[in-house]
């Protein structure tokens, strides 16, 4: 808690042996350097940092509701917290809009390069917070890829960046499939099995059961009961094209926060809002709005009409 009262959650790294702490060091400074770029009400905000101590201290708002991990996977959720289809579908929606906003409405583009379920956190509403930006990167301008090492988390990392280590927005758009992926089934990135050998990825095995034309008998059984039919196979079948192990095939995060959107409007029904209806059916992908202020430089953002709140940054 600060001085004011307001509730905070500090990240700090584990003491470690030299080298890694230099590339935990490293990757805080570079988790600065990104956040500083960004203003976003579905991007983690960071407030401070502390570098007056043995090891760097980041300083973000406090996301109360944890992680969605634990809330797709956990059992011990109970009745009082019921993670329906409209929940998740919205949590897809806002993540799918912050990407598109890092890829696409930032002065220099950013990606992620580790979204996963348990990057994205939840806040008192419920609202999608993505998190964890210590191995971000960006571009520069004119830049449409990166070649560095693969890096990223086993069951999400894009198979062709790993591969070719060409870093581009379509990897995050891969490693987003599989949140999607996640938020269809309710099963864990990697699956396992009796032996190490046999554990697959819940990716390809989700592609599998897609070509087999047998969704429903991977879908989790809250999505199957509460789901409107022809909207469960849409995000279905966007996530499987956000899984295309050809990259170029995959839709860029403008896109993909474009449709889940319009599934989000179909499945509201006769109580969606009049705007949305209208904004979906007359804006462009260039000009939609995602919720996001773009930012032109360090110092000055232009605010969109979202409730969007300005970055604050101090030394604590």
């Amino acid at each position: 808690m600060l001085s004011d009262g307001q509730i905070v959650a500090i990240k700090k790294s584990q003491l470690v042996d030299e080298h890694k702490s230099k590339h935990l060091v490293e990757q805080f400074i570079n988790e600065v350097v990104i956040l500083l770029q960004i203003n976003h009400r579905n991007v983690v905000k960071l407030l401070g940092c502390c570098l007056e101590t043995e090891v760097p201290l980041l300083v973000y708002e406090f996301v109360p509701n944890g992680t969605l991990f634990h809330h797709i996977h956990d059992d011990n959720n109970g009745p009082e917290f019921p993670f329906s289809w409209k929940m998740r579908l919205k949590i897809a929606a806002d993540v799918a809009g912050a990407l598109a906003y890092l890829h696409s409405a930032t002065s220099l583009s950013i990606f992620h390069r580790d979204i996963k379920s348990s990057n994205i956190l939840l806040d008192e509403k419920y609202a999608a917070k993505v998190s964890d930006f210590g191995i971000s990167k960006s571009l520069a301008i004119g830049q449409t890829h990166l070649t560095t090492i693969a890096n990223g988390t086993f069951g999400y990392i894009d198979p062709e960046y790993f591969q070719s280590s060409q870093l581009t927005e379509k990897s995050d758009v891969y490693s987003f499939g599989v949140v999607l992926v996640e938020l269809l089934t309710g099963l864990v990135p990697i699956i396992p099995s009796t032996s190490e050998e046999d554990a697959k990825g819940l990716a390809s095995h989700f592609l599998s059961s897609m070509n087999e034309d047998n969704l429903d008998s991977i879908l989790d059984d809250r999505v199957a009961a509460e789901g409107e039919r022809e909207g469960v196979v849409a995000v279905a079948k966007l996530a499987r094209r956000c899984l295309n192990l050809n990259g170029r095939k995959r839709p860029n995060m403008k896109e993909v926060a474009m449709e889940l959107e319009n599934v989000r409007i179909g499945q509201m029904g006769s109580t969606v809002d009049t705007r949305l209806q209208q904004d979906s059916k007359t804006l462009s992908k260039d000009d939609y709005d995602y919720g996001w202020t773009s930012t032109t430089d360090f110092g000055t953002t232009a605010t969109s009409s979202c409730d969007a709140h300005p970055l604050m940054f101090d030394t604590i």
